[in-house]
């Protein structure tokens, strides 16, 4: 870990994170879970809230892909999305479905704020972001896509979501 200049989980758990939190609406994969763990991870996420009928650690599927995260990445478990936007509303976030719809903003025309806190909605691997979590979010946010699929897997819309968050802080 030395030569990599990595932190330990530790030393990770105690550093500052960037204002980024990221809510899980019933995602059902383990992989796609511990993917998104792994990647809050890289992208030292502030908090990661699982909800719904996401599982939580631990778990040997999880593990096989966070690899370690989900032992350093902060988590809460809330029976339901709605009580997951209240409590980071609460925190001062502002809430961003990633979802598309009506509305909503392409991600290349989404600027952050430095200093603002961001948690995105993450939704389910076929039904998307529940509507009422969609409903509850202050704005929406899209990939554009140019394929003949109109989805990206949700691990990946994590990761690019979040490189796009972490981004804005690495330019101040």
């Amino acid at each position: 870990m030395q030569e990599l200049a990595r932190v330990s989980t530790e030393e990770f758990r105690a550093k500052e994170k960037f204002p980024i939190a990221v809510v899980l609406d019933n995602i059902r994969s383990l992989n796609n879970i511990g993917s998104i763990f792994r990647s809050s991870d890289a992208f030292a996420v502030s908090q990661l809230a699982l909800c719904g009928i996401t599982a939580t650690p631990p778990s040997v599927e999880i593990h096989k892909t966070a690899l370690g995260a989900e032992n350093s990445v902060s988590w809460t478990y809330f029976p339901t999305t709605l009580e997951a936007i209240a409590a980071l509303r609460a925190e001062g976030y502002t809430i961003c479905a990633v979802e598309q719809c009506q509305g909503s903003i392409s991600l290349e025309r989404f600027r952050p704020e430095v200093g603002r806190k961001y948690a995105i909605i993450m939704g389910h691997e076929v039904y998307g972001v529940d509507q009422a979590a969609v409903d509850a979010a202050d704005l929406c946010i899209e990939i554009p896509q140019f394929g003949t699929k109109h989805s990206l897997n949700v691990a990946v819309t994590t990761g690019i979501l979040l490189w796009h968050l972490a981004a804005a802080h690495l330019n101040t």
